[in-house]
């Protein structure tokens, strides 16, 4: 069953992870992922949470800012899906670029917070 308030708090999660990314916080980032979170990149690689933290502190992958295009969320008991289009812009090893980025990612609701678990992004 879903509810507003869930989708809002979703919602709110996910725009947190986009700005933490452009803050380099991985601090607040690790608050808000699973310890399994794995993020797979356009090109198909999937990296996980330590290695890409690695990248965001050593500033391989350089988030400026981002605008939000589209979202949607499916919620089902304590699992969700949302699937977000931003245009993201971002230097990732070395090439910066204004990227139309898609991101399903699926999350969990524990102890009434939303987690990420993992995101998938592709392009749109």
């Amino acid at each position: 069953m879903e509810n507003d308030s869930d989708k809002q708090d979703i919602l709110a999660t996910t725009r947190q992870l986009t700005d933490l990314m452009i803050e380099r916080n991985v601090s607040e980032l690790n608050k808000i992922l699973d310890p399994n979170f794995t993020l797979t990149h356009i090109t198909g690689y999937v990296q996980s949470k330590a290695e890409w933290f690695s990248e965001i502190e050593s500033e391989r992958m350089k988030y400026y800012a981002y605008k939000e295009v589209k979202a949607s969320i499916k919620i089902d008991g304590n699992k969700a899906v949302f699937v977000g289009q931003n245009v993201l812009d971002a230097r990732i090893w070395g090439s910066r670029n204004n990227w139309r980025l898609q991101q399903i990612m699926n999350l969990e609701k524990r102890n009434d917070k939303w987690i990420i678990l993992k995101s998938v992004a592709t392009t749109f």
